[in-house]
């Protein structure tokens, strides 16, 4: 069961960049954020209702756990979006894989934990694998697109590092993680209806089936169970061994994009994910031994 769950974790995020393309753009990305986010609460609430399990959230735990819902899953998430279709779904993703230089950098700056040498190799070749990777499209019109999406997605990464800093220290107060993402996931939620609201969108719900099934893959599969499974992994396995699918963020994402006709295979790709996965895998510590056991 534990390496169902790890390879589910791998494969259905290393392939949600993908989804939000495929998703396309029949509504807002506000809106289509807004209806992920909202259904992922309602099913994150109605499981804490189910289980209750121990470690709530008290008062002083609040702002954090806002801070973990607004950065992680509203604006990050945005951001993510917004760069996914500015650019592809392969650039997006490998970026996103920086979130294993940048998360142990944010631990640095707001808890004061240890930042290894490590983190900063892996951070070079990760860098050198973005720039492999984008260096093809600088020569064609899209360039400035892609540069656009590129920079979208680094605050993206950026947002994802402080609310998983945030988040870590929910964890040392031993808040109970599903607690954590209820909560997280439905101020989320409020964050996006206030965007909607502002901007004085008109509620829709496309009824394509492509529409459809990528949200009900975004929702269901890549927001609801992919994490359940990932804290049952952390539970099994430990939080760093958990982490190490990240590294493999890049290959997945790299192969569906060129799969789904939005990236054409080339030499520049291969090397740009190549240098990104070993960059994450050594700001990770991965050693070359059995992850699961």
């Amino acid at each position: 069961m534990t390496n169902f769950m790890y390879i589910f974790c791998l494969i259905v995020w290393g392939l949600n960049f993908i989804a939000v393309k495929i998703q396309g753009t029949p509504v807002s990305l506000e809106l289509s954020l807004t209806y992920r986010l909202v259904i992922t609460a309602i099913l994150f609430l109605i499981l804490a209702w189910f289980m209750k399990p121990q470690g709530k959230p008290q008062q002083q735990d609040v702002p954090f756990i806002i801070v973990f819902g607004v950065c992680n899953f509203a604006f990050s998430y945005l951001c993510l979006y917004y760069a996914t279709m500015l650019s592809s779904a392969a650039i997006v993703t490998l970026i996103f894989s920086l979130k294993v230089i940048l998360t142990p950098i944010a631990l640095r700056i707001f808890l004061k934990e240890p930042l290894h040498h490590r983190v900063l190799v892996g951070g070079i070749l990760g860098v050198v694998g973005v720039g492999v990777l984008i260096y093809p499209t600088l020569h064609s019109f899209s360039g400035l697109a892609d540069f656009k999406g590129i920079l979208i997605a680094f605050l993206g990464t950026v947002l994802t590092a402080i609310g998983d800093a945030s988040s870590a220290r929910n964890a040392k107060r031993h808040i109970d993680p599903i607690y954590a993402n209820a909560i997280g996931f439905a101020i989320g939620s409020v964050v996006m209806c206030g965007i909607v609201w502002m901007q004085g969108q008109t509620i829709m719900i496309p009824t394509s089936i492509t529409y459809l099934t990528a949200l009900m893959y975004l929702t269901v599969i890549a927001s609801f169970l992919a994490w359940l499974f990932y804290l049952k992994l952390v539970e099994r396995i430990g939080g760093a061994k958990s982490g190490y699918m990240v590294a493999l963020f890049p290959v997945i994402g790299g192969i569906a994009s060129v799969l789904i006709g939005e990236s054409t295979g080339s030499i520049y790709l291969i090397i740009g994910c190549l240098s990104s996965c070993i960059g994450a895998a050594i700001a990770l510590g991965f050693k070359i031994k059995p992850i699961l056991r």
